[in-house]
């Protein structure tokens, strides 16, 4: 019995030992200055990653300003060397659209314009000597790099003739003189309308030659107009169609065609259309 208490004491014995915690060791001089000796080191190494940290972004930074001004300084370039370049100088002008212009009188009066860097082209020069052209109705002007200036011209279409003092103007819808001579044009109605082209009554003659097919518009001699309510035309043949106002025009055409065909120039000698719904013939 004695053995055994004396195992059992012995057994226990650690177990208590463990339970009680020995008392910490005092802090040294030598170790309080190696503890600070290595927070001088832990603060130097955060020092340094910091500065290494920063250094790299303000080096991306730099990099990424110096690649964005390196290109707008080559597309600076680009357009300096492509305007002012003699590679884009302006050596040839292309006139389309031309039937009664000689295309050779247009580019003869933008020649001053040759050797001009072509984004360069004073385009409102072009516009004043185009402007000398009264057969021009309009025009745009197109640059095809690197060296050539299209001209693409739209002429004034000519409706008729009125009687001048030299005989005879050919005139647009406008009332712009396109040609003038003694002799009346051939293929174009006189248009005999008050107070000339400026006049309301022209405007009407104007609308209702727009209207007709082409079929009529080639056998009109004349189209008088006193009022913008009193448009007559006469036929080849003498004929004479009451037309009235421009307003149905387009109906109007229609009835005088369905007209010709049933009662032909030369079995009556006049077609009434002013009121298109209950036309008539005399």
């Amino acid at each position: 019995m004695a053995r055994l208490a004396a195992r059992r004491a012995a057994s226990t014995a650690p177990a208590a030992a463990a339970d009680t915690e020995a008392p910490a060791a005092p802090l040294t001089a030598r170790a309080a200055r190696a503890r600070l000796r290595a927070a001088r080191r832990a603060r130097k190494q955060y020092e340094r990653s910091e500065v290494r940290r920063f250094t790299s972004r303000s080096r991306r930074r730099r990099n990424i300003w110096i690649a964005a001004g390196a290109t707008v300084a080559v597309l600076v370039a680009f357009v300096l060397v492509g305007v002012y370049s003699p590679l884009m100088a302006l050596r040839t002008i292309e006139v389309t659209g031309t039937e009664r212009i000689p295309a050779d009188d247009i580019t003869a009066a933008l020649d001053g314009q040759l050797g001009t860097p072509l984004p360069l082209v004073d385009l409102a020069e072009v516009k004043r000597e185009l402007s000398e052209f009264s057969l021009i109705r309009s025009y745009v002007t197109e640059s095809r790099p690197p060296d050539t200036l299209v001209v693409r011209i739209v002429e004034r279409e000519p409706v008729g003739a009125v009687a001048s003092a030299a005989g005879f103007d050919l005139v647009d819808a406008a009332g712009v003189v396109i040609t003038s001579g003694a002799d009346r044009p051939a293929d174009y109605p006189v248009i005999d309308a008050a107070n000339g082209a400026s006049g309301a009554g022209f405007q009407a003659a104007v609308a209702v030659i727009a209207a007709l097919p082409e079929g009529i518009r080639g056998q009109l001699d004349t189209v008088t107009a006193a009022t913008k309510d009193d448009v007559t035309l006469t036929l080849g043949g003498g004929a004479r169609v009451v037309w009235g106002n421009s307003e149905r025009a387009e109906y109007k055409a229609i009835v005088l065609a369905a007209l010709l065909v049933s009662h032909p120039v030369g079995s009556v000698t006049e077609y009434d259309v002013s009121s298109p719904d209950s036309a008539v013939v005399r």
